[in-house]
């Protein structure tokens, strides 16, 4: 942290060397605080924690400037066996507390799992509580029949392993909880060959007649009944059990994962927290969290629960057992469709309500928030992210990111979190570069609570490379890249501060047209999973619509239809979550719920704008009172009397306000008077915030090149304060004709603070380069200072490479460089230079004459050199750090067993990189390039007037 003030410390003297004013104006940064600074999953593998390494490895954390951590108990590591401790024993709640007391002294926050794993599940969980699945036989009848066939379903035998099997079936004991070598097995699910019981038996004749005939199945499961007149078809429908287990759990958590559906099944499996931490005080930890869905990955999907006919009944408003036909049917009907849409809104109702809800009344009831991953479940994820008080996503995907941090901003929540950096590149070769890139995509989706995932218990004497987790970013304190660690958790905190202390400032409301999807059978079950908008939506003018407006610039959240019950009209604005957005947009769908228009045209008559693209809807989904329902919405449509106002637009006026339609989604938009962002165009992305005095922009290069000109905006800027949230460098922007000026590197971030008045103060430092580049010559002495297996002997050079090319010590080599030059001071005389040094694996820390300029991360090496700090001979000095990736290959080259850990081990994310019994390998790799790999250059540069 000491070396984080010293840069403080340069720049702002520099700055002040090039102003006139000693103010800074209204350019400041503002305070980090520890909700900030970003988290981390912290995985406890086999629960091994001692207190002395737990405070060993949340010091290491701190002083490299994490925030928080989440605890997540995972698989444990072999040869630790003595070690494990079950989760939420009472030596598990003694470390648990252990390490409250440690984030209370170290000042980091303190999130826990709900789970040791994910979903959901545990030893506690009895086949009762355990998800579950729906199976169906069919029978044939004519009249005066009677059925000779028992009625019963035998459920076959199932058993998935996380890699190869271990064992059959008939060597385990039932219930799954019984078993004490779990941990061993890492079974992904199991389902026992037993009877299932029946949940009814119903029968339907080709007249159309239904008939329940539960009661006259006997407990030996037959059948007292003989057909009446006609042909008769009767469905028996049974109850089994998924199977699905703990995915990566830690000793005392593996077991069965809950059912989703059943508030019964939620409250049960909480009560073993209660019981866990009765008599311990856990008031300074902050959230407990779940993990996304992911029952269904795994064969077959949980797709029942005991009381979904009862539930069904209460809130379709008809019985689902008189029409299973139809549920079940692969034939292309509107009827179909209806039930099928009924069914699966049933199944999102009770995840919303009978878990979600639940869990989060259970936590706030003691005092706690809670954060959840929505995405992947069988329900609206945007209504499962508004229950909770911290919505987090994951992904690489701009629209899904989008999901999470819409909800927030709808309804108003402070904080949207990611699961960061989980699968960038192959294991050992993501550089600190290529995570900043993933987390400025979530930082323009609308995230400001970073999660990395993550970083990993491990004992300060354990050998190289430390305990593991099978994803692929190791944010450990073996990788090279921690001594650069703290310089992007310091970005993001710099960052986040703005984020977190602003509101949303976005136009468009996108309906999210769920209905369709709903609607629509699928291949893979009788549910449907919503992950974002891939692959449900893919050839939708939905996604297309999104998709357009990310490109053009526009700023928008989704809402459901819940949310849409909620909104309100002011001043011809939107009011939502306390904020103001511009109108509410519908992509073509054909079916929307009747409330979800009701509501729109209301809005409309208070004076709304409504945008609907190429077509209205046609219809409501559904089966229960439809036809009361259609008539509704026919004549709501009715009310809608669109008249052309130019070539591309129409408009329907309503009360006070109209609904337009038409093809051309610009065209609407400017008929709207809503106006995008066009610096979109220049390969630049944002997140645009509303700030105290005016808006906050962060903007990120993505173009992949250095961008320099003026950039419009739409808030209104009279002035604007530019802040580099890498290197701290701020001041008063260039501003005119609403535009800022701005100078961003490939890959560079920066937060633009807008002023609706003229400010003044310091001047923010853009350069111009006045010469061409100067190379650095001389003979490089290349010393190296920390790492292993071994330290290789020192080098000179004059051609800078990659160290590998220096023989076999050098390949196997991961660590850090120490690169030192002697040169002339550049004959040309300039204000200052850019330091550039080309090509690096993978980041350096650079000094200059004994000052320490900046650690830079990539993916453009360079940084700003006063002219008053260069003498006539200057000491240059430069230390990079590569990857893992040279010392794991050595490793395994010797021989040596570093993938020691149970359940899935290190997982491969390439096929390439698959090895014997399924686990990564990198017997096939070369050593990665490390070190300085082109020539460093100068660069005179003048102040650009």
């Amino acid at each position: 942290m000491e070396q984080h003030k010293s840069t403080k410390t340069f720049q702002t003297l520099l700055l002040l060397s090039i102003s006139c004013s000693l103010s800074f104006g209204q350019a400041k940064w503002k305070p980090i605080t520890q909700q900030s600074k970003p988290w981390s999953r912290w995985w406890w593998e086999g629960n091994s924690v001692n207190p002395k390494d737990l405070t060993y490895n949340m010091e290491t954390y701190q002083k490299a400037g994490l925030g928080g951590l989440e605890i997540t108990p995972i698989y444990g590591v072999k040869g630790q066996e003595a070690n494990f401790i079950d989760f939420l024993s009472p030596k598990w709640v003694e470390m648990f507390k252990h390490t409250l007391n440690e984030g209370t002294r170290l000042g980091l926050g303190i999130d826990l799992a709900n789970a040791s794993g994910w979903p959901f599940g545990g030893r506690w969980v009895t086949p009762e509580d355990a998800c579950k699945n729906v199976n169906f036989k069919t029978y044939q009848l004519k009249e005066g029949e009677k059925l000779s066939e028992v009625i019963t379903f035998q459920q076959s035998p199932l058993l998935r392993y996380v890699l190869p099997k271990k064992t059959e079936i008939s060597a385990l004991k039932y219930p799954i909880s019984k078993n004490e070598n779990l941990q061993e097995l890492a079974i992904d699910q199991v389902k026992f060959e037993k009877p299932l019981p029946l949940q009814t038996l119903m029968a339907y004749s080709d007249k159309g007649e239904v008939m329940n005939l539960t009661d006259k199945v006997s407990a030996m499961g037959q059948l007292n009944w003989e057909a009446p007149k006609g042909n008769w078809t009767l469905y028996a429908i049974f109850q089994g059990w998924h199977g699905k287990m703990v995915e990566r759990a830690g000793p005392g958590g593996e077991g069965d994962v809950i059912d989703h559906f059943s508030e019964k099944a939620i409250q049960n499996y909480l009560k073993e927290f209660d019981k866990a931490f009765a008599k311990t005080d856990v008031s300074s930890m902050r959230a407990f969290f779940n993990d996304s869905y992911e029952v269904d990955d795994a064969r077959g999907q949980s797709d029942w629960t005991e009381d979904l006919f009862k539930e069904f009944q209460q809130r379709r408003g008809y019985d689902l057992r008189n029409y299973l036909p139809n549920l079940f049917s692969k034939e292309n009907t509107d009827l179909n469709h209806r039930v099928l849409f009924d069914y699966r809104t049933t199944i999102g109702d009770l995840i919303l309500e009978k878990y979600t809800g639940e869990w989060a009344k259970w936590a706030h009831g003691r005092g706690k928030i809670v954060r959840n991953q929505a995405h992947g479940s069988p329900a609206n994820t945007l209504d499962l992210y508004g229950l909770v008080d911290i919505p987090e996503i994951e992904g690489t995907d701009l629209l899904r990111i989008k999901f999470a941090s819409s909800a927030s901003n709808v309804l108003g929540k402070k904080l949207t979190s990611s699961e960061s950096a989980t699968w960038e590149n192959e294991h050992f070769l993501s550089s600190l570069s290529d995570v900043k890139k993933a987390l400025d995509l979530f930082l323009v989706g609308g995230v400001n609570h970073i999660f990395y995932h993550g970083t990993n218990y491990s004992p300060k004497n354990e050998a190289f490379p430390g305990w593991l987790f099978y994803a692929a970013v190791h944010f450990t304190p073996h990788h090279p890249f921690w001594k650069n660690f703290s310089t992007l958790n310091n970005y993001v905190a710099r960052t986040q501060t703005f984020l977190q202390d602003s509101k949303p400032n976005n136009d468009v409301l996108l309906y999210f047209p769920i209905t369709d999807r709903l609607t629509e059978p699928s291949r893979k079950g009788l549910l449907e999973h919503f992950d974002g908008v891939t692959p449900e939506f893919n050839g939708t003018d939905f996604k297309e619509v999104a998709q357009k407006m990310i490109d053009c610039g526009y700023g928008f959240d989704f809402i459901s239809d819940k949310q849409i019950a909620n909104l309100k009209t002011q001043h011809q604005q939107i009011i939502t979550g306390g904020v103001a957005y511009k109108t509410v947009l519908l992509a073509e769908s054909e079916q929307v719920p009747l409330e979800t228009l009701e509501k729109l045209v209301q809005l409309a008559k208070a004076g709304a704008t409504i945008i609907v693209h190429h077509k209205l809807p046609a219809d409501v989904p559904g089966l229960g009172n439809l036809d009361e329902r259609r008539a509704k919405f026919k004549a709501l449509l009715a009310q809608l009397n669109f008249v052309k106002v130019n070539a591309k637009v129409n408009q329907a006026k309503v009360g006070e306000g109209s609904f337009l339609l038409g093809e051309d989604l610009d065209e609407l938009m400017i008929y709207a008077k809503i106006y995008r962002e066009t610096m979109t165009d220049k390969g630049l992305q944002f997140v645009r915030k509303t700030a105290t005095k005016g808006n906050y922009y962060f903007i990120n290069n993505k173009s992949g090149k250095a961008f320099e000109g003026w950039v419009k905006l739409e808030a209104e800027v009279k002035s604007a304060a530019l802040y580099n949230p890498m290197t701290e460098v701020l001041g008063m922007a260039k501003v005119k004709n609403n535009g800022v000026y701005l100078q961003l590197s490939a890959g560079e971030s920066c937060i633009v603070e807008t002023f609706k008045t003229v400010e003044k103060g310091a001047t923010y430092p853009y350069w111009k380069a006045s010469k061409e580049a100067e190379e650095l010559k001389g003979t490089w002495k290349i010393s190296f200072i920390d790492g292993g297996p071994t330290l290789p002997k020192a080098l000179e050079t004059k051609d800078l490479g990659s160290w590998t090319n220096a023989g076999n010590a050098y390949q196997d080599f991961s660590g850090t460089a120490l690169y030192q030059l002697n040169f002339a001071k550049p004959k040309t005389n300039a204000q200052g230079y850019w330091l550039d040094l080309g090509k690096v694996a993978e980041s350096a820390s650079v000094t200059l004459n004994g000052k320490y300029l900046a650690t830079l991360l990539g993916p453009t090496f360079k940084v700003f050199v006063p002219n008053t700090l260069l003498k006539a001979q200057n000491d240059l000095a430069i230390k990079v750090s590569n990857s893992m990736a040279n010392r794991v290959i050595a490793l395994e080259k010797e021989g040596t067993v570093w993938q020691k850990f149970y359940n899935i081990n290190v997982s491969a994310r390439l096929k390439q990189n698959l090895g014997k019994e399924g686990y990564f390998t990198t017997k096939d790799w070369t050593p990665k390039e490390s070190g300085l790999l082109e020539k460093v250059t100068l660069t005179p540069v003048e102040v650009l007037k």
